[in-house]
């Protein structure tokens, strides 16, 4: 029996005006704020000062709701972009080293330091027969 597996999954569905459900909330939510922030201020400063404010935060609504780059939305877009800069830097290729290297946001790099990767002599007389053999090839 076969089964049909979806290719897209994580592609969010389009259900009004070409917007998805989260970008539906996030423009809801916030532009409802936006609203009773400008009737709140619109009592006490006038409707043409606070208008601005108003303005401003529906434009970076709409800027959050709408942004993607990469396929990514804007939070794991922030979240990627923090977490590269914290460890620019830390994923250097070595030789003899494990190709493994730790990446998570509160990597501290004392942690993992080369000796405590490489055991002995016998690991690097291994990886070295390996490496003649791959040359051989």
């Amino acid at each position: 029996m076969q089964y049909k597996i979806p290719v897209q999954i994580e592609n969010e569905d389009k259900i009004f005006l070409q917007l998805s459900i989260r970008q539906l909330s996030i423009i809801m939510i916030w532009g409802s704020i936006a609203y009773s922030l400008f009737k709140s201020l619109r009592q006490s400063v006038g409707d043409t000062v606070a208008i601005f404010p108003a303005v401003l935060i529906v434009l970076i609504t709409l800027f959050i709701a709408l942004f993607k780059n990469s396929e990514m939305t804007f939070l794991p877009f922030i979240t990627n972009l923090i977490r590269l800069n914290i460890n620019s830097g830390s994923r250097s290729w070595q030789k003899w080293t494990d190709s493994h290297s730790g990446i998570e946001i509160w990597y501290i790099k004392s942690m993992v330091t080369p000796e405590k990767r490489f055991d002995s002599k016998h690991d690097h007389n291994i990886y070295q027969e390996i490496e003649d053999k791959l040359h051989k090839i």
